[in-house]
């Protein structure tokens, strides 16, 4: 699975902050890793230099095999909180997708 981070010019994207979100992500999200080709991150800073409650978004594009793409987006406070809230609210879009797919009556 690639995982692509792209952050926006507000907001701090080192090599350790970048290191640091992708190892979170995997861990979250190994259980999808073999059913998914690529998982893009966008972290972006919603009002610039002012500061506010849920000013942090980011915004995950899962791409699953054999499937379109599946997106979602969380806001919070700090990057890693809204990674963490996007990435909770991935797992249970990838849970239903490829629920939906499983035969569940054995058939």
């Amino acid at each position: 699975m690639l995982l692509q981070i792209n952050t926006d010019n507000r907001v701090d994207g080192n090599a350790a902050v970048i290191d640091d979100l992708e190892a979170g992500l995997r861990a979250q999200l190994s259980r999808f890793e073999s059913r998914l080709t690529r998982i893009e991150v966008h972290v972006s800073d919603l009002n610039a230099d002012k500061s506010g409650a849920e000013d942090k978004r980011c915004m995950l594009e899962a791409r699953p095999n054999g499937l379109g793409p599946v997106c979602v987006t969380n806001d919070a406070a700090t990057v890693e909180q809204a990674v963490e809230g996007a990435a909770d609210k991935l797992l249970v879009v990838l849970e239903r997708t490829f629920g939906k797919l499983t035969n569940r009556k054995g058939h």
